[in-house]
């Protein structure tokens, strides 16, 4: 336990979490010290929270309590990168951008292309993070093959690749990806990676309003190009671009982009992307919303947005954005989760201003799923000691 108790310390305000002051903080540097730490706060009743580059930590509504946070950053090694297979296997406390140049220079790629910066691996399990190359790579859900958590007693699970103990009938990775800590700690994850495209092409098309998005995502995703990204970026005076990006062998995204720009009716064709390609739009004072439609719904969810509201789509995947003036929030939110829930949308709540985020819906309304997700939580956490009151319904 000696490494352990010296890696603990009283927390502060400056380890805050939504608010909320750990009574004390570890940094285990081992996966067997994590569950030493979480064993020992079960035996005592005390509630954990994990946390990695604290990157998204408002992703998810603020812990009921934290007796105890488990700085993840300690497990920082890069345990095996078979280039061979395409794989690797990293623990959860490894910034994506250092896996990404480490893979790099065998000449392939982690395709998560989040943007915050000091992103973890366990993080990014852990908020479902992705960005705009999940047109080409998918999300967390597909490209992680397998993982190493320890459960809320304390317990070491593995599931996936390299497997050493199961816990059966369920998928640890699927589970585990997007719960924000709530079943548990993810401590290891293994990736499935490919390799790095030799050319690209960028087809930029400026457009007359947000609205005309809709129809050209829609024409691009029935086409036969292969584009890794289709964005839809606009800021909050109206002004918006169409940003196609393709990857491939010289030949094949020379051609792509001229197509595209035949296809778009216009386009400017470069090598280069845009300085905000990828980014969260919006800022400190704005309320930044993550919206989950149909694909094809994309033109009525921008026209149920309020005006001056700042957007970066995925638009051919039914992922969007959106930063929604914070004045404005409170009252458009209900209005917007109403008017995109025909198109099977959601809106989630990821940063808010201190002053209105208390009241605001983190989650909005949650259907008839969360009963399973009740008897999933009772499962892992029976006591409730896991990020209590963090995830979707106050779990």
């Amino acid at each position: 336990m000696t490494a352990v108790t010296d890696t603990r310390r009283a927390g502060g305000p400056d380890d805050a979490v939504g608010g909320v002051v750990p009574r004390e903080v570890v940094r285990p540097t081992t996966v067997d010290q994590v569950a030493e730490v979480v064993r020992a706060a079960a035996a005592d009743g005390r509630s954990v929270v994990p946390v990695g580059g604290r990157s998204k930590l408002t992703w998810a509504p603020p812990p009921e309590s934290c007796d105890l946070l488990l700085d993840l950053t300690g497990l920082d090694r890069v345990v095996e990168h078979v280039a061979g297979d395409l794989t690797v296997v990293a623990e959860a406390g490894v910034r994506l951008a250092d896996l990404q140049a480490q893979v790099g220079r065998a000449g392939q790629l982690l395709g998560l292309d989040p943007p915050e910066d000091g992103a973890t691996l366990g993080g990014v399990v852990s908020a479902n993070a992705s960005g705009p190359r999940r047109l080409r790579y998918g999300t967390t859900r597909d490209l992680l093959i397998g993982i190493t958590v320890v459960l809320a007693d304390g317990t070491v699970a593995h599931a996936g690749g390299k497997v050493v103990k199961n816990v059966a009938g369920y998928d640890l990775g699927k589970l585990f990806t997007g719960a924000h800590g709530t079943l548990g700690v993810v401590v290891s994850t293994t990736w499935r990676l490919h390799p790095v495209p030799p050319a690209r092409r960028v087809v930029t098309l400026q457009l007359p309003d947000t609205a005309a998005a809709g129809p050209l995502s829609v024409a691009l995703a029935r086409s036969t190009l292969t584009p890794s990204a289709v964005e839809l970026i606009a800021a909050a005076d109206g002004t918006a671009r169409l940003v196609v990006l393709f990857e491939s062998i010289a030949e094949s995204v020379a051609g792509q982009a001229r197509a595209a720009v035949a296809l778009l009716g216009g386009g400017e064709e470069s090598e280069d992307l845009p300085e905000d390609f990828g980014r969260r739009p919006g800022g400190a004072d704005d309320v930044l919303l993550r919206l989950a439609y149909a694909p094809a719904s994309l033109s009525a969810v921008l026209g149920a947005l309020p005006a001056g509201t700042a957007v970066a789509a995925h638009a051919a995947t039914g992922v969007s954005y959106a930063a929604v003036p914070a004045a404005e929030a409170a009252e458009a939110l209900p209005r917007l989760r109403a008017a995109i829930a025909p198109h099977d949308g959601t809106a989630v709540v990821l940063r808010a201003p201190d002053a209105v985020r208390e009241r605001l819906d983190h989650w909005g309304p949650v259907g008839d799923s969360l009963d399973l997700m009740r008897r999933v939580k009772e499962r892992f956490d029976p006591e409730r000691r896991m990020s209590p009151g963090r995830f979707v319904g106050g779990l």
